[in-house]
């Protein structure tokens, strides 16, 4: 369910003030901490200004969340691209685990179980710990798993609090143009 608009201008109070962290506001508030996180992404890059509409607030979460699917139907297609060998293993939709919904499930030549996250430009620590509940809800029924987790970008923290974690590689995104000529 979206967020109202009185939700995300709440969202944005509570994050100015600071004293909450994204599960707390996402729970006191009623909405995912998905939600919570793409407001605060987009206060940091100065989306919304000095004071936040709030045509803007749900314009941002919309592109957020488009970026997201939009990166996830490019590598479904292009899946060898991240990691030669690998192979998609969720029928080509979200997996749902106790903890969440799993972007992509591939499986690598190996055969064992690769969960894939993606976070439209930056990753934080929280994103560590999410993946790693859906790396461990499916340690409940697969062998060996293991975790990617795609963004635009990594800050120090995540990158430390991966290195944790030997079954879990990060791997930064960009975009690459090509163009041919037509009607020459």
């Amino acid at each position: 369910m979206a967020a109202t608009d009185q939700q995300k201008a709440e969202i944005v109070s509570l994050v100015k003030e600071g004293k909450l962290d994204f599960k707390q506001i996402a729970k006191q508030i009623g909405v995912s901490p998905g939600t919570v996180a793409s407001v605060k992404a987009h206060m940091t890059m100065g989306t919304y200004g000095e004071v936040p509409e709030i045509e803007q607030i749900a314009e941002a979460i919309d592109a957020t969340f488009g970026l997201e699917r939009d990166l996830q139907l490019a590598l479904r297609k292009h899946i060898d691209q991240l990691e030669p060998g690998l192979k998609i293993a969720d029928e080509g939709k979200e997996q749902s685990v106790e903890s969440g919904r799993i972007d992509i499930t591939a499986e690598d030549s190996s055969g064992t179980t690769v969960v894939i996250e993606f976070k439209p430009g930056l990753a934080d620590r929280e994103t560590v710990g999410q993946i790693l509940g859906y790396m461990g809800d499916m340690m409940m029924t697969k062998k060996s798993v293991r975790g990617i987790l795609v963004a635009g970008e990594f800050p120090a923290g995540t990158i430390a609090a991966s290195r944790a974690v030997p079954n879990l590689r990060l791997k930064k995104y960009s975009f690459r143009f090509s163009f041919e000529s037509v009607g020459d």
